[in-house]
């Protein structure tokens, strides 16, 4: 009794069966992007621009930590002047983000 049943219902999938269960993958995905992806991509630009506009005299602190003003500005380093007269080289990738005019002095 049960096993014709099931026999005779052993014909192909249609589409609209296989696109339903495709459709969870995509909606994952399509929160993937939205949620991680597409904010982590607009903190990259925003600051490569901020790291690409660095020049002499701005006030920054490092992802370690430094708070100092710029002193030179290199291809891919520059001078950190940390406390009066000291001096550190550091990568511009290391550079967290920019403080206003003052805040060194401040300090």
């Amino acid at each position: 009794m049960f096993i014709t049943n099931a026999l005779a219902s052993t014909g192909t999938p249609s589409t609209t069966d296989s696109l339903i269960s495709f459709l969870p993958l995509v909606v994952i995905f399509l929160l993937f992007w939205v949620m991680i992806i597409r904010p982590q991509m607009n903190r990259t630009k925003e600051q490569n621009k901020m790291i690409g506009s660095l020049q002499k005299g701005d006030e920054i602190i490092t992802t370690g930590g430094q708070v100092g003003r710029v002193v030179k500005v290199g291809e891919q380093f520059i001078d950190l002047e940390i406390a009066e007269g000291v001096i550190t080289h550091i990568q511009k990738t290391a550079i967290q983000s920019m403080l206003p005019k003052g805040t060194y002095k401040d300090l």
